[in-house]
């Protein structure tokens, strides 16, 4: 491969770095080769003179010289990264980063297919033939092959001989281990008589490491021999190489005298124009910084006189403007190197400055005087204080107003109590000291004007207070406002960003195409934002593109752009004009829970003024004060304390629970109060009454009246009459007759006095409903008891119990009965739907009453029963005719239908009159079967014929029996 150039390569030993060279013909005149800079040697060859300095590309004015590299020519080309050396052209040409590409196949070449090849193939495949032939019947020429195999498995052989641990790659003779396993000690000991052993064994070993070392060498050498040709190569490549950079040196000289000239002629007064330009950008920045500094400076003494002003916003976001000039346009200034902390310090005295503020605020808003005013104040101040307070993130403000709204309620009653004993002559302040004695002595007039005094100052208290928090409220969503158009904003901002690149990018493309844009674009098609583009670009060529003073002018300002804080006005519905600035960074979550807060608190306000109330009035129903009041005085109490609810519900829009249910712990005192009282009254007049008609008098009649014209409430007292109206016998309602006694008509006043409650206070409907059925149940019992029961012998010390007091007891519980479904309906128009099952309490109290009447009737019955069993057991049939019998049990019946027929309607009469006749009957037949008397028409038949005759004339003689069917025949055995 040497042999084809036409040198050969000759070593240089000029230094220790020496390159090969071709050899040149030293006739021929030519200036020796300069290399590059980055890949020359590290001293230059041929001759010095003519090295000289290269020009600069630029203005540098610094001469480049071949001492400057760094890198040879052999490190440079051979790159020990590769695992191989890469013979590819285009990569050791390239790199090693060329990638093959895919090739568009040409228009002008024609597509080759397998019938191109047809001619070549017919023509080739009988020499293949041949070739195959010959290379059957001849022997393979592998000697070189057969010898290089043999070589490489002799190679192998001899190394392995060599042990494993000499080709570890982590072998190293500094390790103990591995050293006493190269050269163990037992080699070299001395001792005793072993020494010409030891010499043996020792030169034994080295002549064993001797040849091991052999074998490798032999075997490197066999590899370099393998390579040769490679060396060889890329030595003729070095020569190749040398001849190039040659010529590329040459030209960059050349290149680089041609810069000089351009960088002297062209270059170097407008790099001086850029050069004083810049300096005098330079100082205009520099300028513009110390005036910067210089306001700045001025910040902590502005902050003072906003703070003096209670300007707390104004103060904040000047500390917060100054903060950011400081970290962005001033940072690394030494002398404000502890302005930012001073600032920081200040923001935290704002801080504590703003809640006191706000404290006090709180304090003197809900503490002046509780007239009927709900003007808020100094609107101003407050939204203000609440600015500054969200801007400083301090969330929890509310809660300061929630503790003053605690002591002020607190105070309201308190001072509502000393106002009003105050006046009051009858206390003596220096005896009682205690404010709950001197209102415990209180009567109920005074007391109840008390009560409604603190109920009209609470809801004035929270008129104000829904007042206050209505406008903190509408700062916090003027906020939220806010946030939600500054994003609207900057998405607005974006699109049209979007929108301007996109046409930006239209006409950078139309100038890259030589077109103008009017050409491209039609009139009145230009897009806004080309235009803008255009008409700040196409500026003419003759006029400044930017005076001294437009340059510095974006620059003159002591805010930077990104510190500066856009605002905005907004109204608040008190009419006052405030701005909100943009860097207050509270989420829309912060802002809609807070509001929520302050709702809450509103909420919480109504609570404290009902749980201050209760507290009120507990301290007053210590001792039964309010158990002991009538049911007018407690229905003034209740209509009071329940316009009271319902205006702090439509106050503060929602229900308060706690006086609403002291109120019906209180009422529900008064209704057990209420009916013990009646019960009482009740059992006393049974115990009392002695079970005879009594007459009724006007007003009775005037309440059943008013009942029946649907009315259920007691009629107003009328004034005296000159002529007062006589009482009746009976009671009237809804034409009937109703003979009763006096507990029963005052029973139908205390039933109508539970009605009344009931319509008056509402609440308490389903106690007063199980109330009045107990009562009711309770008369049942108690008149049974007396009368069925006989109780009355003993309680009021009747001598017997006759038939004309069952029969007015019976009519008693009628008309008992008769209301019982006017009540009824009284209290299910009064209850909700999901108590309608409590009516069920009526149905059961009217079939107790049916089964006492029933009782009664039966017992009305069994007394002329037992009167027949008694006087018909005697009876013998014999003159003379009516026997002693039947006009005793005659006279009987008088006296009976004299007792009943007043008190029993006229059908009441005649049914129980049916039932005495059948028990009649009954005794008459049993009495003539043991007499042996039957109905043949003999003597004795006559004699019971005529005396049955005297029976039913007397019984259909009296008052509303005439046209009773007694149906005697019964009386006689029918004849089988």
């Amino acid at each position: 491969m040497a042999s084809s150039h036409s040198s050969s390569p000759v070593p240089q030993s000029n230094s220790s770095d020496a390159f090969f060279k071709k050899e040149v013909d030293t006739t021929k005149r030519f200036r020796p080769v300069q290399s590059l800079p980055d890949v020359c040697p590290k001293e230059p060859t041929g001759n010095p003179s003519n090295l000289h300095d290269s020009p600069s590309l630029v203005a540098d004015q610094q001469r480049w010289t071949i001492y400057h590299s760094k890198v040879n020519l052999p490190a440079a080309l051979n790159d020990p990264r590769l695992a191989k050396r890469e013979s590819d052209f285009f990569t050791k040409t390239w790199g090693v980063d060329f990638v093959d590409t895919e090739v568009t196949p040409s228009f002008y070449l024609p597509q080759i297919t397998k019938e191109h090849f047809a001619l070549y193939q017919q023509e080739i495949t009988p020499r293949e033939k041949v070739h195959e032939r010959c290379k059957n019947i001849c022997t393979p020429k592998d000697t070189f092959d057969r010898t290089l195999l043999h070589t490489h498995d002799k190679s192998r052989t001899d190394l392995e001989q060599v042990p494993k641990i000499f080709m570890k790659p982590d072998f190293a003779l500094e390790d103990s281990l591995t050293f006493n396993a190269v050269l163990p000690w037992s080699h070299f000991s001395t001792a005793g008589g072993k020494g010409n052993r030891d010499a043996a064994s020792s030169k034994l070993l080295q002549e064993k490491l001797s040849h091991y070392l052999d074998i490798v060498e032999v075997n490197i050498a066999h590899q370099i021999s393998l390579r040769s040709e490679a060396f060889f190569h890329a030595m003729t490549s070095q020569h190749e190489l040398q001849d190039y950079l040659r010529k590329t040196s040459q030209a960059v000289k050349l290149l680089r005298e041609k810069i000089s000239k351009i960088d002297k002629v062209m270059c170097e007064g407008s790099l001086r124009v850029l050069r004083l330009s810049l300096t005098r950008n330079n100082c205009i920045k520099a300028y513009n910084k110390l005036k910067l500094m210089a306001t700045v400076h001025q910040t902590q003494p502005t902050v003072q006189l906003l703070l003096s002003t209670s300007e707390y916003v104004g103060a904040l976001d000047l500390i917060a403007t100054t903060q950011e000039v400081l970290q962005q346009e001033l940072q690394g200034i030494h002398s404000f190197r502890h302005l930012g902390s001073q600032l920081c310090e200040l923001e935290k005295l704002i801080d504590k400055m703003m809640i006191a503020e706000f404290s006090t605020y709180a304090r003197n808003d809900l503490n002046r005087p509780l007239e009927d005013d709900c003007q808020i104040l100094e609107e101003e101040r407050l939204i203000s204080l609440v600015f500054g307070l969200l801007k400083q993130r301090k969330l929890n403000f509310y809660e300061i107003y929630g503790d003053e709204m605690i002591n002020t309620a607190k105070n309201i009653i308190k001072q509502c109590v000393v106002n009003t004993v105050s006046q009051i002559e009858e206390i003596d302040t220096e005896v009682v000291v205690k404010l709950a004695d001197q209102m415990r002595m209180m009567n109920f007039p005074q007391w109840f004007d008390l009560l409604k005094n603190i109920f009209s100052k609470f809801t004035i208290f929270l008129k104000r207070v829904k007042a206050t928090l209505n406008t903190i409220r509408s700062v916090v969503f003027l906020v939220l406002d806010k946030n939600q158009k500054t994003r609207d904003l900057e998405d607005t901002l974006q699109k049209n960003s979007a929108k301007e690149s996109m046409v930006d990018s239209e006409v950078a493309y139309l100038t890259h195409e030589g077109m103008f844009i009017s050409d491209a674009f039609g009139d009145g098609e230009l897009p806004a934002g080309a235009a803008d583009s255009a008409s700040q670009r196409n500026t003419s060529p003759n006029s400044e593109p930017c005076s001294s003073d437009s340059v510095s002018e974006p620059e003159c300002t002591t805010d930077s752009s990104s510190s500066k804080e856009h605002t905005s006005s907004s109204v608040t519905p008190g009419g006052v004009e405030m701005m909100i600035s943009d860097d207050m960074k509270l989420t829309d979550l912060e802002l809609v829970r807070l509001a929520n807060n302050i709702q809450e608190l509103l909420y919480n306000a109504s609570d404290i003024c009902h749980d201050r109330s209760v507290k009120f009035l507990m301290a007053r129903a210590k001792d039964g004060f309010l158990e002991k009041l009538n049911s007018n005085e407690f229905l003034t109490l209740s209509r009071l304390m329940e316009g009271f609810i319902l205006d702090t519900e439509q106050i503060c829009g929602r229900k308060s629970m706690s006086l609403r249910g002291a109120l019906q712990s209180q009422a529900n005192r008064f209704v057990n109060r209420f009916h013990e009282e009646r019960k009482t009254k009740l059992s006393l007049l049974l115990d009392n009454e002695r079970w005879k008609q009594a007459e009724v008098p006007a007003e009775f009649q005037d309440l059943v009246d008013s009942v029946s014209d649907g009315r259920i409430s007691l009629p107003e007292k009328k004034p005296t009459a000159t002529e007062e109206r006589k009482p009746a016998e009976f009671l009237i309602v809804e034409g009937q007759k109703y003979a009763t006694v006096g507990t029963v008509l005052l029973l139908i006043r205390i039933i109508l006095e539970y009605c009344q409650c009931v319509d008056n206070i509402p609440s308490i409907t389903t106690d007063m409903l199980t109330r009045l059925s107990d009562l009711l149940k309770y008369f049942n019992s108690r008149s049974c008891q007396l009368v069925l029961g006989a109780g009355a012998l003993q309680v009021v010390g009747l001598k017997t119990i006759t038939t004309k007091n069952l029969a007015l007891s019976s009519r008693c519980l009628q008309l008992i009965v008769h209301y019982i479904p006017i009540i009824r309906a009284h209290f299910e128009a009064r209850l909700q739907p999901k108590q309608f099952s409590m009516l069920r309490h009526f149905d059961h109290i009217t079939k107790d009453y049916h089964d006492h009447i029933a009782e009664i009737s039966a017992k009305l019955v069994a007394i002329m029963d037992s009167l027949f069993d008694k006087l018909l057991s005697k009876y013998e049939v014999k003159a003379p005719v009516p026997s002693a019998c039947f006009r005793n049990i005659c006279k009987q019946m008088a006296k009976m239908h004299e007792a009943i027929y007043d008190l029993l309607p006229e059908e009441q009469t005649q049914m129980l009159f049916l039932r005495i006749n059948a028990s009649y009957k009954l005794h008459l037949k049993r009495q003539l079967a043991h007499l042996n008397v039957v109905n043949d028409g003999g003597p004795l038949n006559g004699l019971v014929t005529s005396d049955v005759a005297f029976y039913t004339g007397n019984l259909q003689a009296l008052k509303g029996l005439n046209n009773l069917d007694l149906n005697m025949a019964e009386i006689w055995e029918q004849k089988r």
